[in-house]
């Protein structure tokens, strides 16, 4: 199953600042943070992701910063600041909204909250 790119977009903010309120990350290590949590039904390219960060980051959402691991090159990392956690909470809010209004649409779908336990 492909998902839109209505779809992909509406949802990758939401997505991404959920990951950074878990913990700080760099862009291949959400990549494959949101392959693994979509079970391999979203494979995001960086085309999508680093325009995406770069853009939150202009919104104050996130910040980056530079960290070196021994024995590897540099990563820019990102993290969640108090902005973009307020927009997270936010975005939840939304997305409840959204989802409550497709369960009464289609009664007995099984699914659950986006993003549960992260707000």
């Amino acid at each position: 199953m492909k998902l839109t790119k209505d779809l992909v977009a509406a949802s990758a903010t939401p997505m991404v600042l959920g990951i950074l309120a878990e913990e700080d990350s760099y862009g291949y290590a959400i990549l494959r943070r949101i392959t693994e949590l979509s079970g391999g039904q979203l494979d995001w390219t960086e085309g999508l992701l680093y325009p995406l960060l770069h853009r939150l980051e202009r919104l104050g959402h996130v910040e980056a910063y530079w960290q070196a691991v021994t024995g590897e090159r540099r990563r820019k990392y990102y993290r969640i600041t108090d902005t973009g956690s307020a927009e997270l909470a936010e975005q939840r809010r939304q997305w409840d909204t959204v989802v409550a209004t497709l369960r009464e649409i289609w009664p007995g779908a099984s699914f659950a909250l986006p993003m549960e336990g992260l707000a």
